[in-house]
């Protein structure tokens, strides 16, 4: 009888962190893939724009942060946090309105992904480092197949922009989530991104303002980032950060589920193929690379 109960509890055995984290990261690709349908309206940077000022206003009402008991440096990495998570919604944005959502995330997940190999080789423990940039930049290859006539050259620039800004991101994120508790990092970052693309999202926003027009935004503002950094925050309380960086690996994958479900995006073969080499390399240096 010991023998057949201990099996059906190993596999009841799952951590809540997970689910978590697949929840979240369903929510971001959702959330961008419903947001295409307010390019035709105001445009893919004013849509970004739109998103990060409800996004900004949430947070403060949640968090409140108190500014003068924080310090300049910590102040100065959210600051930074928040103009590049701005940058990088723009530049995401501006490609998923180009090329279709799974490509954009394959080209942008070598940000990660470089992230992941720079300090996995950083440690000495990957053995076999050398072969998963050449796996990953072969399974893009394979998405974008730029050898073909009708690739879309400014959307892979604008999906590989995304990638350098989410490096960074993650780099920041760890910094200011190491010295600032609580969500005060998003209260200060998200505001800023806010005001960091103001200027580029204003005008075609207020040239169509309406209350369906706000309310929208206000959904799309929920489904990424609200919602999606909170379960995040749950999520890691949950996980060790190796097995969160493989879970995160799974997002191309998501991404094209999504894409094909929600946007009719139906890659061919060989895309499929190019992502899931992309995700096999991400999930081996996320396994080799773990945060003590």
């Amino acid at each position: 009888m010991e023998g057949m109960t201990a099996p059906s509890a190993t596999a009841a055995r799952v951590n809540p962190g997970a689910l978590l984290a697949i929840a979240s990261m369903s929510l971001v690709q959702l959330g961008a893939a419903l947001s295409t349908g307010m390019f035709a309206t105001i445009g893919p940077v004013a849509t970004a724009w739109l998103r990060l000022a409800w996004a900004g206003v949430i947070f403060l009402v949640i968090a409140r942060p108190r500014l003068r008991s924080l310090r300049r440096a910590d102040l100065s990495a959210a600051a930074m946090l928040g103009v590049t998570s701005g940058a990088l919604t723009v530049l995401f944005f501006a490609a998923i309105e180009r090329i279709p959502l799974a490509t954009a995330v394959a080209i942008e997940f070598l940000g990660p992904l470089a992230v992941g190999l720079f300090s996995s080789s950083g440690r000495g423990r990957n053995r076999w480092g050398a072969l998963w940039p050449v796996l990953a930049f072969g399974g893009v290859l394979l998405v974008t197949q730029p050898w073909q006539g009708g690739a879309d050259l400014l959307g892979f620039a604008y999906a590989a922009g995304a990638g350098t800004c989410w490096a960074v991101y993650i780099l920041l994120t760890q910094r200011v989530g190491d010295n600032l508790g609580g969500l005060q990092g998003l209260a200060i970052s998200m505001p800023v991104a806010a005001l960091a693309t103001l200027p580029f999202g204003l005008g075609a926003t207020v040239a169509h303002l309406s209350p369906g027009l706000l309310l929208e935004g206000l959904f799309l503002a929920l489904l990424l980032p609200v919602v999606p950094y909170a379960l995040e925050l749950l999520a890691l309380r949950r996980l060790d950060a190796a097995s969160f960086g493989t879970l995160m690996s799974l997002e191309p994958a998501l991404a094209l589920v999504i894409g094909a479900v929600v946007l009719s995006q139906l890659p061919q073969p060989v895309q499929i193929g190019g992502i899931a080499l992309v995700t096999v390399a991400a999930i081996a240096v996320a396994r080799s690379g773990p945060r003590e």
